[in-house]
């Protein structure tokens, strides 16, 4: 089993170009059907999430190839890419 707090440790790196995407920040999940839907990892130029205006990297967690010690593994074309103001719309 795995924590979040340990999950937000770990660099997520995108299999089909090697790029680095950053850490994991936050997750969305289904609460009818209890299982993750995604991972979000802040988009650039952010730290923890925060001192940008940017756009976070939504992942679906089907897209997840392998989940190591320190590094996700994700196989993306292109990662959606989510507003940060729509984000906190939806969480009411």
């Amino acid at each position: 089993m795995v924590k979040i707090s340990d999950f937000q440790t770990k660099e997520v790196v995108n299999i089909l170009d090697g790029k680095r995407l950053g850490q994991i920040a936050d997750l969305e999940i289904d609460l009818r059907q209890g299982r993750i839907e995604a991972i979000i990892v802040p988009g650039p130029g952010k730290f923890l999430g925060f001192f940008s205006s940017g756009n976070d990297y939504v992942i679906p967690w089907r897209n997840i190839v392998k989940i190591g010690k320190d590094v996700v593994l994700v196989r993306v074309e292109e990662p959606i890419r989510l507003d940060s103001r729509q984000s906190s719309a939806g969480d009411e």
